[in-house]
């Protein structure tokens, strides 16, 4: 399953619950299998997914666990019984890279040893060409192209296809280069379109395509494609077919830009605490650990690492604006430390943050057009100038007037992102900060994003404080990166070099276990 956590009963071990997968369904001559029996088993199958000290972690209780070894246990209940089929639902997309690397290792270690086949189901182009031998696309809940995957991504023969791996970012590609996102969004399976539920929003239909749905037709061995413009597809780039120019955004031209946020020895400690009336200290975790850093006027600070390495904590203490715990914050050339109060909530309008989730983000009870002024309401801004505003934000990220009077859940999830994003620049900040501000869309609504905000850059000369634990989109817009561990900076540079020559061990780990959408390089 996607969620382990949701997979697994909180309330028994998880060695009780492999044995109970082996007691109900495994037969062994017509007897069940007893329970010491199955408690063996069980801990045999946690040691051959890769639980460390498996007999004594038998014990524990999902809670207990990581989120990458409750996935394991899951695999382990999976494959507990020698099946013929193993169903994967999304088993990586919760998970940190290099814990994702490791899960589809153990799926081969599974796959090997019982020999079974094994159907994943993923929007991650990376792990379908890591994993699989064949590939279905699906859109609209129609399988629209099947092929051994080195021929889909080499030779893809539907422009849906096409334009899911030219959304793609890619780690050899160059920074600021343009993605291809696909336009429009999927229709309602409750009305479809007639003819090829792809058409209104495929650049290469033609009136035919919009009369009868198409069926499969061979374009080569063993690939399929529901294509009635399946030829013109061949040969042709994403870019060519979508018409999109990826040339790279021109690079800045000020070699010195002033430094907006600069950050000295930062440090953040949390408090272990035990008891409920008196509470008293057991221990600490220090979240943050000595962290400087420096982003200027015009460019983005890749902040990344895995889930618990420090970076969400980092940029919280950037963004309260008031004394840190341990070490200095600079944010346009003054010390928060020493900000009065009104300093403060001025400041606040050249410091804005987009959310990783547009949908909590966002007041439902709220239409846009009152989203988009209540930071300009806050600012003294009078009605006439938050109008004017609200209209210029929706045309600079992309939308129209006429959506100032909707409600948020009448939008796609990209679209509302586009709506965060025109709220924190309602004010005209000169630093954003970006908390993982695509990881919650799909790869070709996550392209229109990437471009937004590279043309964002480059036509307000905004400056990016970047988070995200995804290596490939910090590579496609950050000219300097800060890669940390355990709440530690371990690697800080050039983005470029960063990532073309990796000095640190946890760098080059990170880097490697990235899944590419490259058949080719398995």
């Amino acid at each position: 399953f996607q969620d382990p956590m949701s997979a697994l009963t909180p309330v028994y071990t998880v060695g009780d619950q492999i044995a109970e997968a082996i007691t109900i369904h495994h037969r062994d001559g017509g007897r069940a299998v007893g329970k010491q029996e199955a408690r063996r088993r069980a801990v045999e199958l946690l040691e051959l997914v890769g639980i460390d000290q498996a007999e004594q972690r038998s014990r524990s209780f999902p809670h207990e666990l990581s989120g990458g070894e409750r996935q394991r246990v899951v695999i382990a209940i999976a494959i507990a019984n020698n099946p013929d089929l193993i169903i994967c639902d999304e088993p990586t997309t919760a998970l940190d890279v290099t814990v994702q690397a490791q899960i589809l290792d153990v799926l081969r270690t599974a796959r090997d040893v019982t020999g079974a086949g094994v159907l994943i189901i993923t929007h991650d182009l990376g792990v379908v060409a890591e994993f699989a031998d064949r590939a279905l696309v699906m859109y609209a809940g129609r399988a629209v192209e099947e092929a051994p995957v080195a021929d889909l991504y080499a030779d893809r023969r539907m422009p849906y296809t096409a334009g899911l791996l030219g959304s793609v970012p890619r780690l050899d590609s160059p920074r600021g280069a343009r993605l291809v996102p696909i336009p429009g969004a999927p229709p309602s399976l409750v009305t479809l379109p007639p003819g090829c539920p792809f058409a209104p929003r495929c650049p290469l239909a033609i009136p035919a395509c919009r009369e009868v749905e198409p069926d499969p037709v061979e374009v080569g061995p063993g690939h399929w494609a529901a294509c009635i413009r399946s030829a013109e597809v061949a040969g042709r780039s994403a870019a060519e077919i979508y018409g999109v120019a990826t040339d790279p955004v021109a690079a800045p031209t000020n070699p010195e830009p002033e430094v907006v946020v600069r950050v000295r020895d930062l440090s953040r400690t949390f408090r272990l605490t035990k008891g409920v009336v008196f509470r008293r200290q057991v221990g600490e975790v220090r979240a943050v650990d000595q962290v400087s850093f420096e982003l200027r006027q015009g460019r983005t600070l890749g902040i990344v690492g895995e889930s618990g390495s420090g970076k969400s904590t980092t940029l919280h203490e950037i963004l309260e604006l008031r004394a840190p715990q341990s070490g200095a914050i600079e944010v346009l050339g003054n010390d928060v430390a020493a900000l009065s109060r009104e300093a403060r909530r001025e400041m606040r309008g050249d410091l804005q943050v987009v959310f990783q989730d547009p949908v909590a983000s966002l007041d439902p009870r709220l239409p846009i057009s009152d989203i988009l002024a209540e930071p300009l309401q806050a600012g003294g801004v009078d009605r006439a100038g938050r109008d004017a505003r609200v209209a210029e934000l929706l045309d600079i990220v992309g939308l129209s007037r006429t959506d100032a009077s909707r409600y948020p859940g009448e939008f796609s999830g990209g679209q509302k992102q586009r709506i965060g994003i025109a709220r924190a620049l309602a004010r005209k900040p000169r630093v954003l900060a970006l908390d993982e501000p695509v990881s919650a869309l799909d790869v070709s609504i996550q392209a229109g994003i990437i471009n937004l905000l590279l043309d964002l850059q480059r036509d307000f000369d905004l400056s990016y404080l970047f988070v995200s634990h995804d290596l490939s989109v910090v590579k496609h817009l950050a000219h300097t990166v800060a890669v940390m561990h355990r709440g530690k900076i371990v690697e800080y540079g050039d983005a470029e070099q960063v990532f073309g020559d990796p000095q640190h061990e946890y760098t080059r780990t990170l880097l490697a276990a990235i899944p590419r959408p490259d058949p080719a390089r398995r």
